[in-house]
């Protein structure tokens, strides 16, 4: 039986070589928030779902397949805000969404979204993805980069107020870590293959007043053929193997030069709105634009499901987002 343990432990705690805030001198503040993790979305969604208990649990009771865009926005605010909030509150409200999120595998063992190893999974892949899109979309990291980014995700894990049991001690334990995973644990899943399948997907909320159905479904093919390429291209072999993709020296040299390619056009969009809203709302707070203690800045309400549906954890929703205050930095019509 799962032992769940929302609360923090002391086997691996937070050590003194650690730092101990993620502010705006920490390479996560830099790094995490930006667009171009955007490009990670199917790599990262389909990370997750190789997990099979975690598979279990999307599986079984989230509306995510129905919903995707929605969940996909309205998630990325209280994940993102986990780093940026500068308090463990965040982190708390995210992990309490998966309470309730537990039941038995087909092949009998139980399982909970709080089991430490489950939800360090899903935490390794956002922080490990700060990585893998630097390695590709730039800028480039180095190796004490990579290490400190680690020492910074033992920070970020210790927000949720899990055990940090599985937590690894070092970065090169990580990778050791990482490697196993790919190797031993991972398994494709049905979860896995729809969210990697991106041609039933609906136009984006905020798309859908001025881009026709029919133009969005004609180009919904093209994405789903990019996409899939740009993501097998960040998979590790072992896992392009699991899943049957083929990826040829021809394929690297080219998803090199897109990788360039996103990173200069990226350096044509001021720097400010290369950002997520919510990482956008902390710097702002942090350099005196907006009051520190101003309400944070929440989801469009287009993104939250309505009537009784709003009150369901399993949507990654906190109620309070629809009646969030209308302020002149925050705006429902322009930001996602």
């Amino acid at each position: 039986m799962t032992v769940v343990t929302p609360r923090p432990q002391a086997a691996t705690p937070v050590d003194a070589a650690t730092p101990h805030t993620l502010g705006p001198d920490s390479l996560t503040w830099r790094y995490f928030g930006d667009w171009r993790g955007m490009l990670m979305g199917l790599w990262s969604g389909s990370m997750q779902n190789m997990h099979p208990k975690l598979a279990a649990g999307v599986w079984d009771h989230s509306d995510f397949f129905g919903e995707r865009w929605e969940r996909l926005m309205r998630s990325l605010y209280p994940i993102i805000g986990t780093v940026f909030d500068g308090t463990d509150a965040t982190g708390a409200e995210v992990r309490d969404y998966h309470l309730t999120i537990k039941g038995t595998m087909a092949d009998g063992r139980r399982y909970h979204a709080l089991d430490p190893d489950v939800f360090y999974w899903a935490h390794a892949t956002f922080w490990y993805g700060n990585i893998r899109c630097a390695e590709v979309f730039g800028p480039k990291l180095t190796e004490a980069d990579k290490r400190r980014l680690f020492d910074e995700s033992r920070v970020w894990y210790s927000r949720y107020g899990v055990s940090m049991r599985p937590c690894p001690d070092t970065y090169e334990d990580f990778l050791d870590y990482w490697d196993h995973m790919c190797r031993r644990v991972l398994r494709d899943h049905d979860a896995v293959r729809t969210v990697l399948d991106i041609t039933a997907l609906p136009a984006p909320p905020w798309a859908r007043r001025w881009l026709p159905e029919p133009v969005w479904r004609r180009s919904v093919g093209t994405g789903q053929r990019l996409f899939l390429w740009i993501t097998t291209g960040l998979y590790d072999e072992p896992i392009r193997e699991m899943m049957g993709l083929t990826w040829t020296a021809r394929d690297e040299r080219r998803f090199r030069t897109f990788g360039r390619a996103v990173q200069a056009g990226l350096l044509l969009v001021p720097a400010r709105y290369r950002r997520h809203p919510r990482a956008r709302d902390a710097d702002d707070r942090a350099a005196g634009r907006i009051p520190a203690d101003a309400p944070l800045l929440h989801t469009p309400v287009r993104n939250l499901p309505s009537g009784a549906e709003r009150e369901k954890p399993i949507h990654y929703c906190p109620v309070h987002a629809a009646r969030r205050a209308r302020l002149p930095w925050q705006s429902n019509d322009v930001d996602d």
